[in-house]
């Protein structure tokens, strides 16, 4: 006899509809996978065979199975077909009814005894399934909340295959899921813990005022100073004064900690920008992503948060170089010989460094022992590409003792977050209709239309340009920064003072310690 259910699986974020064909013939009770599957698919067998027998059903021995996973030229991977393909089995051999089959998505991993385990790629695929006019989607009960996130498909969550094999005979025997997930995300958003302070930060005024220019209209920025003064402590401050995920955000965020088996406990829906912060040890694969088995790298995991390299100097050039296409197009293609995918990545970049080897070239006490050939060639660790694709150059100097010893009157995040939603909501009312993006994300058409400035304005960029030798794309990043320090100020146009602020943070910063 011959079965068809309906499975998924993933191709970079999104889904895609996989048909689970079993038919039964004479044999010897084999179980054979066509379809391209990898060798946790081809495992799947033998926990399927145990799973069936720990629920008691009899499987006949002088019988053949062939498991066929179409589309056939795309290759499976992972556990997730285990439970389709033991109701494939149960199904073709008559010891469980068909007349529900076709109405649902079945996905899930099997243990040995029949019980069923969660898996990773849930949320795109119960999306995927509503897209593909599925009633509902058969799934691990520990994936149940993240899939109740999609409205208009019913979730009937199983911790057992015997439980399945229940529903699929009467549907009305399993209570679904129901769920409200617009009011959990409200709800979790209320009960958000505060992070680090700006409080906390003592003196350091101008690379504050930095971070909240960044913040406010998603720039990147590379802070430079001497050990000890502060930048990894600014940096770990920045996601507290950023704007908060919307419900759209967060769900398209959870999408992509789906597929990277990143949710906590599987159910967790993303409330917080993600604050990303490898270590200059990790490998090119590591930050872009890929591997044998793809997912998405460092870059993709910080989508719509902060990437924070800290020691960016410390990193292989060819590392940071990998970089500069995801800076510009807010993505990044990973390519195979049998695929090519696609991860989101669009991160608000955060760099640090020291001014040289030994961190003290420049500094006010302490005497630096580098040559200027050292420190040359550590300079030359960042490509001049990737400089110029960093919006703001922040010097961080040493504190002087009085700062240290006296105390902190600083403002709390909480005091800078809220100039920074202003701005962002003066974006957002600029934008229109259109879709939201920040100033540092303008196109070149709205870099036309919103940052247009007077004659004394232009003249004092082209002498900026001039003098700082400014590519084309830095002219425009100064405007874009302009267009963000107006906002905070609450500038309906661009004013000289607001560019002359924007061009400030785009002077070499490598220069300054020369």
């Amino acid at each position: 006899m011959f079965a068809r259910i309906f499975s998924g699986g993933l191709t970079g974020v999104d889904a895609y509809c996989i048909e689970v064909e079993c038919d039964c013939g004479p044999g010897i009770g084999q179980i054979s996978l066509v379809g391209l599957p990898d060798a946790s698919v081809k495992e799947s067998q033998d926990r399927v065979r145990s799973a069936i027998k720990a629920c008691d059903f009899y499987v006949p021995f002088a019988k053949r199975w062939i498991v066929n996973l179409a589309p056939a030229d795309t290759k499976k991977e992972g556990p997730a077909f285990d439970l389709p393909i033991a109701v494939g089995i149960l199904a073709s051999t008559n010891m469980l009814s068909t007349e529900h089959l076709s109405k649902f998505w079945i996905v899930g991993e099997l243990g040995l005894d029949g019980s069923v385990r969660p898996v990773s790629g849930v949320l795109p695929l119960a999306i995927a399934a509503k897209n593909a006019g599925a009633v509902g989607i058969i799934l691990p009960q520990d994936n149940a909340e993240e899939a109740a996130l999609i409205d208009g498909i019913k979730i009937f969550p199983v911790s057992h295959l015997k439980q399945v094999c229940q529903l699929l005979e009467d549907p009305a025997s399993i209570a679904m899921l129901e769920a409200d997930p617009r009011a959990v995300f409200k709800a979790n958003q209320m009960n958000q813990k505060a992070g680090p302070d700006f409080y906390e930060v003592k003196g350091q005024s101008n690379a504050k005022r930095a971070l909240e220019i960044s913040a406010a209209g998603k720039h990147n920025i590379l802070m430079v100073g001497p050990p000890g003064s502060g930048k990894s402590m600014l940096a770990q401050r920045l996601p507290g004064i950023m704007p908060p995920l919307s419900f759209e955000e967060a769900l398209e965020l959870t999408k992509l900690y789906s597929v990277a088996g990143k949710l906590h406990n599987k159910t967790s829906l993303v409330i917080e920008r993600p604050f990303r912060s490898p270590h200059h040890s990790a490998s090119a694969v590591g930050l872009v992503g890929g591997g044998a088995i793809p997912r998405p790298g460092e870059i993709s995991l910080s989508h719509m948060g902060i990437l924070f390299l800290d020691e960016l100097t410390e990193f292989p050039r060819s590392h940071l170089d990998t970089l500069r296409q995801p800076l510009e197009s807010a993505s990044v293609t990973i390519s195979r010989a049998l695929q090519t995918l696609t991860y989101p990545a669009s991160f608000l970049f955060v760099g640090a460094c020291n001014p040289c080897p030994c961190g003290y070239r420049g500094d006010s006490v302490r005497y630096c022992s580098c040559t200027q050939f050292q420190a040359d060639r550590y300079w030359n660790r960042l490509s001049g590409p990737l400089l110029d694709r960093i919006d703001l150059h922040v010097n961080v100097a040493r504190l002087q003792e009085e700062q240290l010893s006296s105390l902190s009157n600083a403002e709390t995040s909480f005091d800078i977050r809220l100039r920074v939603m202003r701005a962002v909501e003066i974006q957002r009312e600029r934008c229109g209709k259109n879709p939201f993006v920040f100033n540092g994300q303008m196109s070149q058409k709205q870099l036309v239309k919103h940052c247009k400035i007077d004659e004394q304005s232009r003249l004092m960029l082209a002498r900026a340009v001039h003098r700082l030798g400014l590519s084309a794309r830095a002219y425009d990043r100064v405007l874009r920064i302009a267009r963000t320090i107006a906002d905070i100020n609450a500038h309906e146009d661009i004013q000289s003072s607001d560019l002359a602020e924007a061009i400030n943070y785009r002077s070499p910063v490598r220069e300054r310690f020369n």
